[in-house]
């Protein structure tokens, strides 16, 4: 059963274990699962301001997510996942709702190309041309500043 409590908090916040299940967890899905040998540790999970978010349950966490911010001072969200068996009960976009609910500013991230449509249900839009990062279709994303999408829909 998963819970409701959303968990955030940064890496030198995390306690070793939640840290070691949260890395599992991404490299389980990401290097494991889809099968790209990547560099997972990329550095950034310590910057200043990165942050973790995640749910979980008995067996641990079941969606996560990581937040930056990039030096124009845009959320990116990035590392979105689901575990394979805790999949199909919207977790992953309850964790996309709660990060940008109080971000008033632009949101970024880097999509894998089939879920553009998934992310577009949370204002994002593509913002560049198709890539391939480590054998993965990828289209850059971009949700504007809250008051931005306002004006445009006016």
């Amino acid at each position: 059963m998963t819970t409701d409590v959303l968990h955030r908090q940064t890496w030198l916040d995390l306690d070793p274990l939640t840290a070691y299940a949260l890395m599992r967890l991404r490299v389980d899905v990401f290097v494991v699962e889809q099968e790209c040998p990547y560099p997972e540790l990329d550095g950034r999970d310590l910057e200043p301001g990165a942050e973790h978010v995640w749910f979980e349950d008995a067996s641990g966490p079941t969606a996560y997510l990581r937040l930056l911010k990039d030096p124009d001072g845009a959320l990116r969200i990035g590392r979105v996942l689901t575990r394979a068996d805790a999949r199909g009960r919207s977790l992953a976009g309850r964790l996309v709702s709660a990060s940008l609910e109080n971000w008033p500013g632009p949101a970024v991230l880097d999509a894998q190309a089939h879920l553009t449509g998934w992310y577009a249900r949370f204002g994002f839009e593509a913002d560049g041309p198709e890539y391939i990062e480590d054998g993965i279709p990828h289209v850059p994303m971009r949700r504007p500043a809250a008051n931005q999408a306002r004006a445009n829909q006016a």
